[in-house]
């Protein structure tokens, strides 16, 4: 079946088929978490603007990540609502799998490339009539905290994904796993090739984070239980990937053990990630390559024609006026009235420990100074999602908050998606990166901040060190 409407230039012959647990492609279509989907999102536009032979695999979260709302004080409020979203096309074509020894009924719904301006993607589901109601809630819910849902999940994106192109008689060269999730993918090739030497040519795998939590672990004898090495026997699974520890099998090794190449996203990264899995034996080269954002969609055309045109004037005023449209935002979520004429800080991207969302006030006093001084002010935003089912990061931003309501150049926002994200990047004065050094892959909120004028101001992690110029 062909699902380009564009002609696919010759340079890319190769069938590519991009597995992804989250796709961020637009404010309307709410199918991703943070910084994974924005990038597969970029992704998925690039391959539309260089007319690439690309098919995006994802999956149709009925709920979505999570809306963030607020409680009556202003501290951070999870909330679940069902999406519906008509510019999706329904398939014809349905798929089963197998999990924890039931049938489920996957279905499959198209994003044109039209739609958006990306490559095609299908979104897989279980909600639908044919399944039972527990079948149905594994695609309710991206990262569900649930250990079962979770790889049931998985076992949806990569074995029901590689099914539904077979149903669609779509031939596919590679396979993209963009982070282990999709890794069941590959005991459904082998259930065809009977021969990892024959698997492995056709998949790939890129590796983002040195996280715990970004390289899953679990029972081995769980994960067989549950189908996610489909129809292989732990023997099998044992003779095809090698050992695991005591009993635990990790994603990331899986993938790395089956995949002919593997890619960090940052020449740093490269070099964690190589030091981190040398110990293992039998695993695929792992080579750098840094992550990118899409221009067309992240950037103002008008701040970037006048930086192109070096109009100082222009591009002064340029920011000034995407600085108002975001302070309008300010206002109306905090009540607070940010004057554009002040340099503004901005620190936005997933509420979690390691990026330490809060360093700017762990030496408080001087942060007061800072943000009470009139000689040099200086306005500061925070936004981001915290994980909904962590208590600790939910705790940091609530801190965030109560802080803002005694100072009135400081505020927290909420609603931290596509449309609010590139608000941030456009009126920004400076992006500010903290995390702890050598736990961030990437960081491309930093790019998208940079193609808007913005000061990448970071720790020396994630693509930063490669660009920085020294003195």
């Amino acid at each position: 079946m062909h699902f380009h409407e564009c002609s696919i230039n010759e340079r890319y012959q190769t069938k590519v088929a991009y597995f992804s647990m989250e796709f961020g492609v637009h404010q309307a279509l709410k199918v991703y978490a943070g910084g994974l989907g924005f990038l597969s999102g970029s992704h998925m536009r690039s391959v539309y603007d260089l007319k690439q032979n690309t098919i995006g695999i994802g999956i149709l979260w009925s709920f979505g990540y999570y809306d963030q709302g607020r409680h009556e004080d202003r501290s951070l409020r999870v909330e679940f609502t069902r999406k519906y979203y008509y510019f999706l096309e329904e398939l014809a074509q349905k798929v089963t799998v197998v999990i924890n020894a039931k049938p489920v009924v996957i279905k499959g719904y198209l994003l044109r490339p039209e739609v958006f301006g990306t490559a095609p993607i299908i979104l897989l589901s279980t909600d639908t009539d044919e399944n039972d109601f527990l079948s149905r809630t594994i695609t309710h819910k991206l990262y569900d905290p649930n250990e079962q849902t979770r790889v049931a999940q998985e076992i949806v994106l990569g074995i029901g994904g590689t099914r539904m192109l077979e149903a669609l008689e779509y031939e596919v060269d590679i396979y993209h796993m963009n982070e282990g999730h999709a890794l069941p993918l590959v005991f459904e090739l082998y259930g065809r090739y009977r021969d990892m030497e024959q698997v492995r040519p056709h998949v790939v795998f890129t590796t983002h984070t040195p996280e715990k939590a970004g390289n899953e672990e679990h029972s081995t004898h769980f994960l067989h239980e549950m189908g996610f090495f489909n129809t292989l026997s732990m023997e099998e699974v044992t003779q095809i990937m090698g050992e695991h520890h005591h009993g635990t099998f990790s994603l990331t090794l899986g993938a790395l053990r089956s995949a002919k190449i593997a890619n960090a996203v940052s020449a740093l990264h490269a070099e964690v990630a190589n030091e981190m899995w040398k110990p293992y034996e039998g695993i695929c080269p792992i080579i750098s390559i840094t992550n990118a954002q899409n221009r067309r969609f992240w950037t103002d055309k008008t701040l970037i024609r006048a930086l192109d045109e070096h109009e100082n004037y222009e591009v002064i005023a340029r920011k000034k006026h995407l600085k108002k449209l975001l302070f309008s935002e300010v206002a109306d979520q905090t009540g607070k009235m940010f004057d554009p004429e002040i340099f503004t800080i901005v620190w936005a991207r997933r509420f979690t420990e390691y990026k330490r969302p809060g360093l700017l006030k762990y030496d408080m006093e001087r942060f007061l100074r800072l943000i009470t001084q009139n000689d040099y002010p200086v306005q500061v935003i925070w936004a981001g999602k915290p994980y909904p089912f962590d208590p600790n990061a939910i705790n940091i931003f609530n801190e965030l908050v109560d802080l803002s309501h005694q100072y009135s150049r400081i505020a927290v926002l909420t609603h931290y998606e596509l449309d609010l994200s590139r608000m941030l990047k456009q009126g920004s004065d400076l992006w500010l990166n903290t995390p702890r050094i050598t736990r961030e892959a990437s960081g491309t909120s930093g790019m998208t901040a940079s193609m808007n004028g913005s000061v990448h101001f970071s720790i020396n992690d994630g693509w930063h060190p490669e660009f920085a110029k020294d003195g």
